[in-house]
């Protein structure tokens, strides 16, 4: 739903993701391959009768979480990062940051090293990225910006970053002079 009413102008100050909430139903594998091969430490757990809730962190204040619920009879699935599933409508893939290419082929060693598949290094122009799965079947992505947009004003103009030739038209709002939106979307029926 869309309604009239605009944002403000001042933007938020976000620090990043604190965490991304995920699914498993083996966590000591989760533990093994996010913490033992993706090297990402483990920084806080919290143990219920009901469930399990680990955190993994990717960076300061930056976490990966899992949810380990007792009992419950879960199928996990494999979905391919960037090919649409029925079973994940709303989630295709968690994308991960490295800072440079160098950090892309250790990692990329580091996987094949432990016997999981990844792709070559894939070349989007701003950004090159690996693609692999967690023991849970979901699929990831390694990247590191080559040209990186983030952290500076953006220029919607520059072609660099913003490439869609049929671009949404809240994005052809941006475009204009004042950079605002005319309306904002609302979770609530109307």
């Amino acid at each position: 739903m869309t309604t009239n009413q605009t944002l403000e102008t001042t933007p938020l100050h976000w620090r990043g993701i604190n965490h991304l909430a995920l699914i498993t139903t083996d966590m000591d594998a989760t533990v093994r391959f996010y913490h033992g091969v993706l090297g990402a430490r483990l920084v806080a757990t919290i143990g219920k009768p009901e469930f399990r809730h680990y955190f993994f962190e990717f960076g300061p204040q930056c976490t990966v979480a899992f949810f380990e619920f007792a009992g419950a009879n879960l199928e996990p699935f494999i979905k391919a990062a960037g090919v649409p599933d029925p079973r994940a409508a709303q989630f295709d893939h968690l994308a991960l940051n490295l800072p440079d290419e160098d950090a892309l082929h250790d990692l990329r060693r580091r996987l094949k090293s432990a016997g999981d598949e990844v792709t070559d290094v894939i070349d989007h122009g701003s950004v090159r990225s690996i693609y692999f799965t967690d023991p849970n079947g979901i699929a990831l992505e390694a990247s590191w910006w080559v040209l990186d947009p983030t952290g500076r004003s953006s220029d919607y103009r520059d072609d660099r970053f913003f490439a869609d030739a049929n671009p949404v038209p809240a994005f052809q709002e941006l475009l204009k002079a004042t950079g605002g939106l005319t309306s904002v979307s609302s979770t609530q029926p109307s």
